[in-house]
């Protein structure tokens, strides 16, 4: 994980934004978001663009801070908000408040500690072309106000040194780097990321290009042109400098390794996560020898194989405009089914799907929800973008993928990016609202993605059984990278064995293992074990909930209570689904 927004990079991933508008806000909520506010504005100090991403207003124009001892400075700016967060603890009275703070207080200490980890061990090394197309992605995001979009320009500006008292971004990562040289105990990048982001940067500057094309604005030309330049610069500079000292080794310090996995949200240890992720794999892949002949005779396949059965089926691909349409016709399957099964409240209005970009497939070559602002959101929702292919590093022609354009794939991929997964989870927090707090600084990637997953299993059923085949793929995909992504990390397998496992077992596509294999090894360690934990934690507590409530269970009120609590981690969600629903539930009967 890179130094860049270290303080808030997995928090802020997929931040959603809080409904501004949102009617008779509680007193405790109020009271709640006034105290987020020394977060936001710390957030805001060192890294604007996510802040404003957000929704934080007056950092539009700004950038991220790389200026000489910005973790000294950083470090001392979060202390001192957790000093007053913790005095504010004990004059709070109201219990939510209580709990709010605690939610803060906790994520600071994280924040900290995780800092502290990473100056300590790791060479600082960033990609100037990403931070880059980040920040002029996030101010140019068509969701946003013209008006709001037109200090995209300042930002391109402050981004190349142009503006008074600005310095170009190339410049201050190369000081960065620099300064630190002599430390010769630090870990280096691993070498594959940096490979991977010199091959990158050509086509996150013709992002940025385009972004700016299709905004209208006027102006952008030679501080891009001169943008460009430094960054071409400083890629030459990385190539001189910063490979010799990247490592071949993959693995992070084991200590990182774990703050990682304890920053997603995963408590326990290393190998017994792997120990249990390689007994769900083993079921769920016995669930797929006993359904795939089942597909095949319906479909006159003459091959039984789970293997074989998913390469059949994904020989129908669709190709350009085709594939919107299938996944807005998944889309509306689904809602039907939400509706006629009592499973969650449904809104009336559509959910976003759309393409990315070669400069978006590049900056995240997953499919994802490309998450709203939550605070001062005016009606802006999540979008689900589907990447085509995965960019190939240095040497590699890109790889195309096609694991999402099949018709039996669409159907988990929607439920989980859109309804009843995390469109509908987003979506919820705008609508109701929440406080910061518990939208905010309560996340982490398990409860984000394990509302996904289990999103994906609880449509199961209403599937066809080519599209229930699918789900059980992806499931064990995800329980696979519950236990590959730990053993790659600790040096248990080579990335290669990784790449071959998941096109092997698994059936992905070369793209898609690739994208997979560079999640586990440098774009995000650890993240990646979030689903398959996540997941389970969830169904305990469906079940801790169905097994208190019996007849009186009503699982269409459950899913509207989950999404109503925010992004809790799964410990508080279980409180809450134990001490407020469950009591609530029993009251109505």
């Amino acid at each position: 994980m890179k130094p860049t927004g270290m303080w808030c990079g997995a928090l802020l991933a997929l931040c959603v934004v809080l409904n501004a508008q949102a009617a008779e806000t509680p007193a405790w909520v109020a009271q709640s978001n006034q105290d987020a506010q020394l977060l936001l504005q710390v957030i805001a100090q060192f890294s604007p663009e996510r802040a404003t991403s957000l929704g934080v207003e007056g950092y539009d124009e700004q950038v991220v801070d790389l200026k000489p001892q910005v973790y000294e400075r950083s470090q001392a700016a979060f202390q001192q908000v957790l000093g007053e967060l913790q005095t504010r603890l004990q004059a709070a009275q109201d219990l939510q408040v209580q709990q709010d703070l605690q939610i803060m207080i906790g994520r600071i200490q994280r924040i900290l500690a995780h800092n502290q980890l990473e100056h300590e061990l790791m060479l600082p090394y960033e990609s100037a072309a990403q931070i880059a197309f980040e920040g002029l992605h996030a101010g140019l995001d068509p969701r946003v106000s013209k008006a709001r979009q037109a200090a995209a320009l300042v930002r391109l500006r402050r981004y190349a040194g142009l503006e008074p008292s600005s310095t170009s971004i190339a410049q201050l990562a190369r000081e960065r780097s620099e300064e630190r040289f002599g430390e010769k105990a630090l870990v280096g990048p691993y070498r594959a990321e940096v490979e991977q982001d010199l091959a990158d940067s050509p086509r996150l500057l013709e992002g940025i290009r385009k972004l700016f094309e299709s905004s209208g604005l006027k102006g952008y030309e030679v501080p891009l042109k001169t943008l460009n330049q430094q960054i071409a610069d400083y890629d030459r500079w990385t190539r001189k400098q910063i490979l010799p000292r990247a490592r071949d080794d993959n693995r992070l310090p084991p200590a990182l390794y774990a703050d990682n996995l304890r920053q997603i949200g995963v408590p326990i240890a290393p190998e017994e996560l792997i120990r249990r992720a390689l007994l769900s794999f083993a079921e769920l892949r016995n669930e797929m020898r006993a359904l795939a002949p089942l597909v095949a005779k319906e479909k006159g396949y003459s091959v039984t194989d789970y293997r074989d059965v998913v390469r059949e089926l994904k020989k129908t691909q669709l190709v350009g405009d085709a594939i919107l349409p299938l996944y807005k016709q998944r889309l509306a399957a689904i809602e039907d089914i939400l509706r006629r099964e009592h499973e969650v409240t449904v809104p009336e209005r559509h959910a976003v799907i759309r393409l990315a970009s070669e400069a978006e497939s590049a900056q995240q070559p997953a499919p994802h929800m490309s998450a709203p602002r939550l605070i001062g959101n005016t009606g802006e929702y999540g979008e689900f973008v589907l990447p085509l292919k995965t960019p190939g590093a240095p040497g590699e022609k890109d790889l195309a993928t096609d694991d999402f354009t099949f018709e039996a794939g669409a159907w988990t991929l929607t439920a989980h990016e859109a309804r009843p997964g995390h469109e509908l989870q987003f979506s919820s927090m705008i609508e109701h609202g929440v406080s910061i707090a518990r939208a905010v600084f309560a996340f982490n990637s398990v409860n984000v993605e394990g509302w996904g997953l289990y999103s994906e299993a609880e449509m199961k059923p209403y599937f066809p059984l080519d599209g229930q085949l699918i789900v059980l793929q992806l499931r064990m995909l995800r329980a696979a990278r519950a236990f590959l992504d730990p053993m790659v990390n600790l040096g248990q397998i080579t990335p290669a064995a990784v790449k071959q496992f998941l096109m092997d077992n698994v059936v992905l596509s070369e793209g898609f293992a690739k994208e997979e294999t560079d999640r586990f090894t440098f774009r995000s360690p650890g993240q990646a074990t979030a689903y398959f934990y996540g997941y389970q934690a969830i169904m305990e507590t469906r079940e801790r909930a169905e097994f208190a409530l019996g007849a009186k269970f009503d699982k269409q009120r459950f899913h509207d209570f989950v999404l109503a609590q925010g992004l809790l981690p799964p410990e508080l969600l279980q409180k809450a689904a134990l001490e407020q629903f469950v009591p609530a539930q029993l009251a109505l009967h």
